[in-house]
């Protein structure tokens, strides 16, 4: 099982680092790493694209989840099918989201590897193709100063703002007073609360690991966090409306 994990993910990834070391001016691996997380961003595109739908969408029917919920309080057969019903007339996939995660996760371990050990460890170049240059070390200095092998806490800081201003767009609201005084509105009021929390847990999480990984690592994640925010951005603004528009989508 590890060697299929090297030969499928390590492996290419780590050649296409090195692919990038070569043809960078200066053999700058900063920007090889950069290039290489917009690579893997845009080819995992139309999958985040439909996660973040999701998200969106499955935030936007809360008020009439919540009102399924209470309609249906005495009866679960009655309410699962009822959401079932909702979820398939409005076209959302709540397990959608998830699809993009379980995907990435082999890649974000073999990019952990490749800068863990790729960096670091002249080993690691016997993997390099026949077809590639292999330079005889890997030099993890990028810009000139910014050892990319080692802990840095700019970065750190860096992913964790990033991870902060991607999940504010996700937040959802919490409903007014009047909503929330309402019988059956208590679930609605509980998830936006935790919504809220989780706008500051997980960037504080992101800090967290970013000062316990090597910096190349932490500048991949905080490249991928920022494209993948933009990329929320950009769905907002062209696919939903507007915070005081209708919930309707066009």
């Amino acid at each position: 099982m590890t060697n299929i994990f090297h030969v499928v993910f390590y492996q290419p990834i780590f050649n296409a680092l090195i692919f990038l070391y070569n043809i960078v001016p200066g053999n700058d691996v900063g920007i090889a790493i950069v290039i290489l997380t917009l690579i893997i961003r845009f080819a995992l595109y139309p999958l985040n694209k439909k996660s973040i739908q999701s998200q969106k969408s499955l935030q936007d029917l809360q008020p009439k989840m919540e009102a399924i919920k209470q309609k249906y309080s005495n009866n679960k057969q009655e309410q699962g099918r009822a959401m079932m019903e909702l979820y398939k007339n409005e076209k959302v996939n709540p397990f959608s989201s998830c699809l993009p995660i379980l995907i990435q996760f082999p890649f974000l371990i073999a990019v952990y590897y490749v800068f863990q050990a790729g960096l670091t460890n002249p080993d690691s170049l016997s993997l390099v193709y026949s077809f590639i240059n292999r330079p005889e070390s890997i030099n993890p200095i990028t810009l000139g100063f910014f050892d990319l092998s080692k802990i840095s806490l700019v970065l750190a800081v860096l992913a964790g703002l990033a991870q902060f201003w991607q999940a504010k767009m996700m937040v959802a609201k919490r409903p007014p007073k009047t909503v929330r005084d309402m019988p059956g509105a208590k679930d609605e009021d509980m998830m936006a609360i935790m919504n809220k929390q989780m706008v500051y847990f997980m960037p504080a999480i992101t800090v967290f690991i970013g000062l316990s990984f090597p910096a190349g690592l932490t500048l991949y994640w905080l490249i991928t966090t920022v494209f993948t925010a933009l990329q929320q951005l950009y769905l907002f603004k062209n696919t939903f409306p507007s915070p005081q528009s209708p919930t309707t989508r066009l």
